[in-house]
């Protein structure tokens, strides 16, 4: 994991499924995913609040704990869909940094989200390593979380 993947919202980029679709070149597989390289990586700042918040759009917070608002009704809404669909929390994340800094939080995700079979990482919003398990994504190309 790499701190350039964190977003100011606290997503992890690098269990996203557009930057691991990117990683793994998912589209010279058969699979049509879209490519990100992350919401800092590609300038945006963070692609899910850059919109709502000024401070995120002109670049003078690195975390949204850094604001007065924190955490706004924005990324509450956000966060509890991530929460309720994909396994993570943005609300979390943002604390655990806040409170312990940025190589602990990297190391804790590095080991959450690792997958036991090959060592890459598994992405949040389906729970699958898009470099051993593409059977399963092959089948169900809208696979989620536990289906079989």
């Amino acid at each position: 994991m790499e701190e350039i993947l964190i977003a100011p919202c606290g997503m992890n980029c690098g269990v996203c499924v557009s930057y691991l679709a990117m990683k793994n070149d998912l589209k010279k597989q058969g699979f049509s995913k879209t490519y990100c390289a992350g919401c800092l990586p590609r300038g945006k700042n963070c692609t899910f609040m850059k919109k709502q918040c000024h401070l995120l759009e002109k670049g003078l917070v690195r975390f949204c704990y850094e604001c007065g608002d924190f955490p706004c009704v924005r990324l509450k809404a956000l966060d509890k869909r991530y929460h309720t669909k994909y396994h993570m929390s943005m609300l979390e994340n943002l604390e655990f940094i806040r409170e312990h800094g940025m190589k602990p939080f990297l190391e804790k995700e590095e080991s959450k989200w690792r997958c036991a079979k090959c060592g890459e990482s598994i992405c949040c919003h389906n729970g699958l390593c898009l470099n051993c398990n593409l059977d399963k994504l092959r089948q169900n190309k809208k696979y989620r979380w536990g289906e079989e």
